[in-house]
C-alpha cells in the first residue's frame, strides 16, 4: 500500500469563489482525479511537507483501533449522503476527510481507492475483513445486486447502532462494580506491603506476643511480599495465554459454554448473544442475503459457539428443506418463546420482522438484568469492602491495647 501525503488545493466552486482545503492521497494523481469526481475545478495541488514534530503520534495497539463505534459511525453516515443524491465516490471522499479515526479514514481512502477504478463496494470492503465485518459486507453485496444499495446502507447502520447502544449499556452498568473492585484490591495490597509491615516491626521491638488476627495479616503481608513478583508474572502469563488463544476453536468448545453456566452472569451472556443472533440474521433476510449464507455469518458473529452450532444444525435442516425452528428447539440456549416465534414467523413469511421483536425482547432484557446485577452488586461490595478495610483495621490496632502493658 502506498503511503499517504497530505497536499494543500485550491479549487474554485460553482460560483467561481476559490477555496482552500488539505487532502491525504499517495499522488498529486489521485487528489486531481477526486476532485474531478466531486466536480470541482482544481486551480492548484501542493505537497505540503510535514516534520517529524508535526505528525501525530500513534500508539501502537490504541491509534490504529478500529471499534464497532466507528464503522457504526460510519455506516451511518454513508448511509445519509447515498440517499442525499451523492455518488458513491464523492460519499467516500467525503467520509475519508471527516473521519476523525485516522486509521478507518485510511481504510476508507483505500476501499475508494478501489471503487474508482470499478471494484464494487462490497468487494473493495472485503478486502479489510479485520475492520468491516462480514455481515456489513454481505448486506452491501445484496444490495448492489438487487439495486437497494441505500436502504441496506440503512439497516447496516440501524444494526450497529442497536449492537453499539446494547454493549454501552452491558459497560456503564458494570463499570461501577468493576471499579470499586480494582480499587480494593488495590487498597488492600498496598496496606499489605506499606502498612502492615511497618505495624509490624513496632510490634516485634516491643515484644509480647501478637493477637492471632494480627498473626495472619502478618502471614499475608510477608507472602505478598515475596510472592507478589511470581504472582504478578503468572497473571501476566496467564492475560498473554487468553489473548493468544481465546480465538481457538479448541479453546472455544472448552470456555465459552461455561459463560452460559455461571451464576446470574451466564443469563446476561445467553441474553446477549441471543439478541445480536436476532437482530443479525433478521437484518440479513430483510436486506435479502440468502438465508444459507446468513446462518453462517450469524453464527460466527454471535459471539458464543454454543449458537454457533446450533446455527450450523438450522443450516443443515434449511438444506434438507425442513424449518429454521425445528433445529433450534434441540438446543437448551434457545428458549421456548424464541422458537416458537421463528417458527410462526416462517409460518406468515413474517421472518425477518418476528427475529427482530425477539432482538427488541432481549434488549430490554439486557438492561433491566443490568440494572438489577448494578442495583445487587453495589451493595455487595460496598459491604465485601467494609468487611476486608475493618478485618485489616481491627487486626492492625488490637495490639496497641497491650502496648502499654509492654512498655510498663
Amino acid at each position: 500500500m502506498a503511503a499517504t501525503k497530505t497536499f494543500e488545493y485550491t479549487v474554485r466552486d460553482s460560483q467561481g469563489r476559490l477555496q482552500k482545503a488539505r487532502i491525504e492521497a499517495p499522488s498529486e494523481a489521485a487528489v486531481s482525479q477526486r476532485l474531478k469526481a466531486m466536480n470541482l475545478a482544481a486551480v492548484s495541488i501542493v505537497e505540503v511537507k510535514t516534520s517529524a514534530l508535526s505528525k501525530e503520534i500513534e500508539i501502537p495497539g490504541l491509534s490504529n483501533k478500529i471499534g464497532l463505534k466507528d464503522v457504526s459511525i460510519m455506516a451511518r453516515q454513508l448511509a445519509t449522503m447515498i440517499q442525499s443524491g451523492l455518488s458513491l465516490l464523492r460519499a467516500l471522499t467525503i467520509l475519508s476527510e471527516q473521519t476523525e479515526n485516522k486509521a478507518l479514514a485510511r481504510k476508507i481512502q483505500d476501499v475508494r481507492s478501489d471503487v474508482e477504478t470499478g471494484v464494487a463496494l462490497s468487494a473493495a470492503l472485503g478486502k479489510h475483513p479485520e475492520t468491516f465485518p462480514p455481515i456489513m459486507i454481505n448486506m452491501i453485496r445484496a444490495g448492489e445486486v438487487g439495486g437497494f444499495l441505500d436502504n441496506v446502507l440503512v439497516s447496516i447502520a440501524e444494526n450497529f447502532e442497536a449492537s453499539v447502544k446494547l454493549r454501552g449499556k452491558v459497560r456503564s452498568a458494570m463499570t461501577y462494580p468493576i471499579v470499586v473492585f480494582i480499587v480494593a484490591i488495590l487498597a488492600v495490597v498496598g496496606m499489605l506491603l506499606f502498612i502492615v509491615p511497618v505495624f509490624a516491626s513496632m510490634y516485634t521491638e516491643l515484644g509480647g506476643d501478637l493477637p492471632a488476627l494480627t498473626k495472619v495479616l502478618v502471614g499475608m503481608s510477608t507472602f505478598l511480599k515475596w510472592g507478589g513478583g511470581p504472582i504478578a508474572i503468572a497473571l501476566i502469563l496467564i492475560a498473554i495465554y487468553w489473548r493468544t488463544n481465546k480465538h481457538k476453536p479448541e479453546f472455544r468448545e472448552k470456555v465459552e459454554p461455561f459463560y452460559l453456566k455461571v451464576p446470574v452472569f451466564g443469563i446476561l451472556a445467553k441474553k446477549i448473544a441471543l439478541a445480536r443472533f436476532s437482530r443479525n440474521l433478521s437484518a440479513m433476510l430483510r436486506a435479502g442475503v440468502p438465508v444459507m449464507q446468513a446462518l453462517d455469518i450469524v453464527g460466527e458473529a454471535s459471539g458464543n459457539i454454543v449458537i454457533e452450532r446450533a446455527s450450523k444444525d438450522v443450516k443443515e435442516s434449511v438444506r434438507t428443506g425442513n424449518s429454521l425452528a425445528g433445529p433450534l428447539a434441540q438446543h437448551d440456549v434457545f428458549p421456548p418463546m424464541v422458537v416458537q416465534m421463528i417458527a410462526v414467523g416462517e409460518d406468515t413469511g413474517a421472518i425477518d420482522q418476528m427475529l427482530e421483536k425477539i432482538a427488541e425482547f432481549y434488549d430490554q432484557e439486557v438492561e433491566s438484568t443490568t440494572e438489577a446485577l448494578t442495583s445487587l452488586i453495589e451493595p455487595i461490595m460496598i459491604a465485601v469492602l467494609g468487611g476486608v478495610v475493618g478485618f485489616m483495621v481491627i487486626g492492625l490496632y488490637m495490639p496497641i491495647f497491650g502496648i502499654f502493658d509492654l512498655i510498663n
